[in-house]
């Protein structure tokens, strides 16, 4: 991308997201990130000053989420791309066991993507050019509850995501998900790194794509779980 523009990657406190951060900064865009409390988020604020605006990071928190949106317009007057990492572990809450770990993975990230979704709307449709990518893992692709039914924005994050490409359409505002493939469809896992993967998913931002495929080998080099869990 050979203009600046403004960014906000959500779940950036490691992993994909951060990598995600830390090229769009290099690359000499504006960038506001939210997760949790990062040394490596820091250690980039350091680095980039005021191209890199800190956010708060539980979207799951409706006080939090709801200063966002304003935060936005009041250091940029605008926003010309959401980033949700929509696998991140950002939002698991602290008694979260191996035996709910799934399941609270997709629940905390639907949460946190219908609050970045709402919370950037007003600021998106001020923006240049302005898209939306949500990023999901294997984990956050499960569909919960019954899996022989249909998927619906209620049991799949995945699909109420694509719920939403027509009423953003609307909106001026292009969709792309990533998403790992069907299980019908054979693509092999490839041994992503962070920083290989994000250096890809920038790259395709220009080409606005409504969907590509991220299938990962070792998927905690991209979204990391909590250590008491590994």
């Amino acid at each position: 991308m050979s203009t600046k523009r403004s960014f906000w990657v959500t779940g950036a406190s490691q992993g994909l997201g951060l990598a995600m951060v830390e090229q769009l900064l290099d690359q000499g865009h504006q960038v506001a990130a939210s997760g949790r409390d990062s040394q490596e988020l820091d250690a980039l604020g350091k680095r980039h000053g005021a191209s890199l605006l800190r956010l708060p990071g539980l979207l799951t928190e409706a006080s939090q989420a709801a200063a966002i949106d304003q935060q936005l317009l009041d250091k940029w007057g605008a926003l010309d791309g959401l980033i949700i990492n929509a696998g991140a572990c950002d939002y698991l809450p602290d008694d979260t066991t191996l035996g709910n770990l799934f399941e609270r993975i997709v629940q905390s990230n639907m949460s946190a993507t219908e609050s970045a979704l709402n919370c950037a709307l007003s600021a998106l449709r001020k923006g240049k050019q302005p898209q939306v990518m949500v990023i999901f893992n294997r984990y956050s692709a499960l569909q919960l509850y019954n899996p022989t039914q249909p998927p619906s924005g209620v049991n799949s994050l995945p699909q109420g995501v694509r719920e939403q490409r027509q009423p953003l359409l609307d909106r001026g505002i292009d969709l792309t998900v990533v998403a790992p493939p069907a299980l019908s469809v054979s693509l092999p896992p490839e041994a992503w790194t962070a920083q290989s993967a994000a250096a890809v998913l920038i790259a395709e931002l220009e080409q606005r794509d409504p969907e590509l495929m991220l299938e990962a080998l070792g998927m905690n080099n991209l979204w990391p779980l909590p250590e008491h869990v590994r």
